[in-house]
């Protein structure tokens, strides 16, 4: 897809790898519709887009509230025109404990986020992305969506039902002029456990950030927008991410004991 002069809908677009993608979008001649829960870090991001401001508009929105999201669309209209892609970027993490320690509220609150947002935002948009020339879909999964991680089983599961949510709409859309791509990204440098609201967890005496530096939420974002432009169906931001996948593929076992090992100490 080229990007200039089409208008893109992302989710949790106030901080992180959200903000990235709405500044490289603008970069690229695109309008953004910002969509997040955080009235304040959204017009944050608005003041950040600088010249570009006149072409983003600021939506509070809780994608977990279904009756919201369907009235989202006729709200993008109104304001843009059109929507031409999402980009379901939205999600939030658990508290770092095993199942029997984690609480109805949390795995609600993370299944509500993570998965439900996703399917509330492409079952409202894509009506609207199928009447246009060309449309397109990214939602973001995790590395955690295709490997089990220890202490983060229930946002693992979220996302494991984004991917197959997303591959399910690859399928479904393949002869539409819809595109779809599902995004694996690793390690990035985020504020995901402060929007998570469980505070920042004590580092992994066996944490392999050594082998794999954290990516920049810029990186990851660049990432994002090569793929969209090239119309790739998966991608994978982060050397830990692309290896995980290997070594998940090639030994499920030694891989799930190699992650229990780097999530030992966070779990004590």
């Amino acid at each position: 897809m080229n990007l200039k002069n089409k208008t893109i809908l992302v989710t949790g677009a106030g901080s992180g790898i959200g903000r990235e993608l709405t500044l490289a979008l603008l970069k690229k001649g695109a309008e953004v519709a910002a969509i997040d829960i955080r009235e304040e870090t959204l017009h944050e991001t608005k003041k950040l887009a600088g010249n570009a401001e006149d072409r983003i508009s600021v939506h509070v929105l809780n994608i977990a509230d279904k009756s919201a999201v369907k009235a989202l669309p006729k709200e993008i209209i109104d304001e843009h025109g059109n929507i031409d892609g999402i980009i379901n970027n939205a999600g939030i993490i658990q508290p770092f404990v095993k199942i029997v320690d984690l609480d109805y509220e949390a795995i609600d609150k993370v299944m509500g986020v993570n998965f439900y947002g996703t399917l509330y935002i492409t079952k409202a948009f894509l009506p609207l992305l199928l009447k246009r020339p060309e449309g397109y879909i990214v939602n973001v999964s995790s590395m955690g969506g295709f490997l089990p991680v220890p202490g983060q089983s229930v946002y693992g599961a979220s996302k494991a039902a984004v991917k197959l949510l997303t591959e399910g709409l690859y399928a479904e859309l393949k002869d539409t002029n819809v595109h779809v791509t599902v995004v694996f990204p690793g390690a990035t440098k985020t504020n995901i456990a402060t929007n998570s609201d469980i505070g920042t967890p004590k580092e992994s005496q066996n944490d392999s950030s050594k082998s794999f530096p954290m990516l920049p939420a810029e990186k990851a974002a660049e990432i994002i927008i090569s793929a969209i432009e090239k119309n790739k169906s998966m991608v994978f931001t982060g050397k830990d991410s692309k290896f995980m996948d290997i070594l998940y593929r090639l030994n499920p076992i030694f891989a799930t004991n190699f992650i229990e090992k780097q999530m030992r100490s966070l779990l004590k």
